[in-house]
């Protein structure tokens, strides 16, 4: 009897979440794709810059949230150790979002893909992870919301 009333409820709290999802959370124009490969980052500007932060190790790293105004798009870059390994999200204020997981290497230096954001707030995080996170070995940033 219980599980069958836990089920219910949940089913219940399902269907409440899914139907206040947002309409127009489908894909825009830019959504998903590398900023680099499309060309949007030559017309690209840093909107927000925030440290990625560990509890043990203090400053690790730095996010930024970049905006193009050509593709009305925008991403999150961080410059961290070459040995960390993570994942990159960017957020728009309607709900659409990206989630970029990164390996090591690449001098430290990653980015993930873009979402569309014209006249709307967006955002970035990132966690990072270095030698299995054993320890603490690991941080985390955000950017402040902008709008574009």
């Amino acid at each position: 009897m219980k599980l069958r009333v836990a089920a219910t409820v949940l089913g219940a709290v399902t269907a409440v979440l899914l139907a206040g999802a947002p309409a127009h959370a489908q894909a825009k124009p830019g959504d998903h794709k590398d900023p680099s490969k499309s060309g949007c980052w030559n017309s690209a500007k840093v909107v927000k810059t925030a440290p990625i932060k560990s509890r043990l190790d203090g400053n690790v790293g730095t996010i930024k949230l970049w905006w193009s105004g050509k593709c009305k798009t925008n991403w999150v870059e961080i410059r961290t150790a070459s040995s960390a390994t993570g994942t990159i999200s960017v957020y728009a204020a309607d709900g659409r979002y990206d989630q970029f997981r990164f390996k090591a290497g690449n001098k430290g230096r990653h980015w993930g893909n873009m979402v569309w954001a014209n006249n709307m707030c967006a955002w970035g995080g990132a966690s990072i992870q270095w030698n299995g996170g054993r320890g603490g070995q690991n941080g985390a940033g955000t950017t402040a919301k902008a709008c574009g």
